[in-house]
Order: structure tokens, then C-alpha cells, then sequence
């Protein structure tokens, strides 16, 4: 297991792909099976398990069986609903609308949400205009709501949506809203690790993907791509330099996950 991929984030990961379609809560020894092929051990597993516990994404339970387990808590389930729309998400979802804005006032006396609402938004991927006023693409705003009313900020914050009127042209605005140059190496990252992996696979003909293994090089994917959306919230690709290699790390992943999502559940639920 590489440094990129905790085992924390790769039992979230995994919930998100498939842990989330059982038909109940998925036994310990089942996520110690289904996390060895990703390079995590036992101990590491129970481990996780318990700070995802405590953190309130996981709830114990017991399996018809009787083994112990977990399921997801409601809200571990809107969260990966909301993440879905970013990680599946289409280009063609991502384009037009507007922004939205969040603009927020936390009292001196509750300084320490003013942090938690900064780590917030930025976490969501806002970009920063102003001294207290966020920008993000319009599409977020459903996402944007659901997290600052599960975390009970909504009472600090006000949204709104508009257009960019000026002075400076969009384009450049936006580079100051964002990190363009780190997002860039971000997608960059993803293409050298997971690009070779794809060319892999295409290279075979006819054999179907082994389950383990298709499950194993899909996770890994999944776990290294999901994190990308929230830092590059889908901004407009006119908006955006010739040379973004945004496109072509989602249509990597794209391929990846149309190529091994399925022969990896294999593994998942054996026939």
C-alpha cells in the first residue's frame, strides 16, 4: 500500500464502490478479506473501523448471521450520495449555471467554526474572492447545503448564485480563485499512476479481468480519484488553460471504472 492510500480512506472508498449495496452490514471479516488485495492488514482494518465509528460513518450491527459488522450511518450514506455526483459525474453536468457564493460571519466569541466553515468550503473545492466570500461552480450548491446543514453552520453562512460580471475577465479571476498550477499536478499525479494501469488492461484481448484483480486496480483508482473532484470542483473548460489535463484524467478513470467495476464486485459477492 502506498503512502497515498490510508487504510481509513480505503475502507470509505470501498463502502462507496460496493460496501453500500449489501444487503446488510458487512461482517469485520468481510472487510479484512476485501482490503487484504489493497495492501491493508487486520489490525489496520479494526482499527479504522473503530475512528470511522467514532466519527459517526460507521454503526455497528449484526449481520442475519449473527457476526459482527457495520453499516453505513445516514449520514456516511448522503455523503457518498453527494460524492457520487462529483465522482461519476458528467463534464457536460459540470458546465454552465453560474456560481454559487457562501459568504459567512462567525462571532469572535466562536472563532473556531470560522475555521471549521474555512476547511469546510475549501474541502467542498470553493475557491477563495474575497476576504469571507467563497465562489464555487452553481452545481455545488446542493452538496454545499447538505454539508453545512449536517455540520450546523448554515446559521453563519449565506448562499448565493450569480454571474461574474467583471472588472477582469473570467479566466484570470479564476486563476486567482484557485491554485490552477497545484490542481494541475494533481491530475498529473493520477495519470502516472493509473494511466499505465489502464494501458495494462487494454492490452489484453478477450479474457475477461480477474475478479481480485480488476477489484484491486479499480480501489485503488477509485480511492486516488475521488479526492480530485473536491479539489478541482469541475470547473468550466473554457475557464481553464489549452493544456488542463483534467480531461484526460477523468476519461482515464472513466475507463477504468467501466472496464473494472463490475468484474471487481465479482470478488466482492462471489457467484
Amino acid at each position: 500500500m502506498s503512502e497515498q492510500h490510508t487504510p481509513r480512506s480505503l475502507i470509505v472508498t470501498f463502502y462507496g464502490a460496493y460496501g453500500r449495496a449489501a444487503p446488510g452490514p458487512v461482517p469485520v471479516a468481510e472487510l479484512v478479506r476485501l482490503l487484504a488485495p489493497v495492501g491493508v492488514d487486520a489490525p489496520s482494518v479494526r482499527s479504522s473501523v473503530s475512528r470511522l465509528k467514532r466519527r459517526g460513518l460507521l454503526v455497528p450491527a449484526r449481520t442475519e448471521a449473527g457476526a459482527a459488522g457495520y453499516a453505513l450511518s445516514p449520514d456516511a450514506r448522503q455523503l457518498l450520495e453527494d460524492g457520487d455526483r462529483r465522482i461519476y459525474g458528467t463534464e457536460a453536468a459540470r458546465q454552465g449555471g453560474g456560481w454559487v457564493l457562501a459568504v459567512f460571519s462567525v462571532p469572535e466569541a466562536e472563532r473556531q467554526k470560522r475555521h471549521v466553515l474555512r476547511s469546510r468550503l475549501a474541502g467542498l473545492g470553493f475557491g477563495t474572492a474575497a476576504p469571507g466570500v467563497w465562489i464555487a461552480p452553481a452545481h455545488l450548491y446542493e452538496e454545499t447545503r447538505h454539508t453545512l446543514e449536517r455540520l450546523q453552520l448554515s446559521p453563519y453562512v449565506d448562499l448565493f448564485r450569480g454571474e461574474h460580471l467583471g472588472f477582469a475577465p473570467t479566466a484570470e479571476a479564476v486563476a486567482r480563485w484557485w491554485d490552477l498550477s497545484s490542481l494541475a499536478k494533481q491530475h498529473e499525479a493520477f495519470l502516472d499512476r493509473h494511466e499505465p494501469v489502464l494501458r495494462s488492461w487494454e492490452s489484453r484481448r478477450g479474457a475477461p479481468p480477474a475478479p481480485e484483480e480488476a477489484y484491486r486496480d479499480y480501489l485503488l483508482a477509485l480511492d486516488s480519484w475521488r479526492q480530485l473532484p473536491y479539489a478541482d470542483p469541475g470547473l468550466p473548460a473554457d475557464l481553464l488553460p489549452a493544456d488542463w489535463p483534467g480531461a484526460r484524467s477523468a476519461a482515464v478513470f472513466a475507463a477504468l471504472d467501466g472496464r473494472l467495476r463490475e468484474a471487481g464486485a465479482l470478488f466482492v459477492r462471489p457467484a
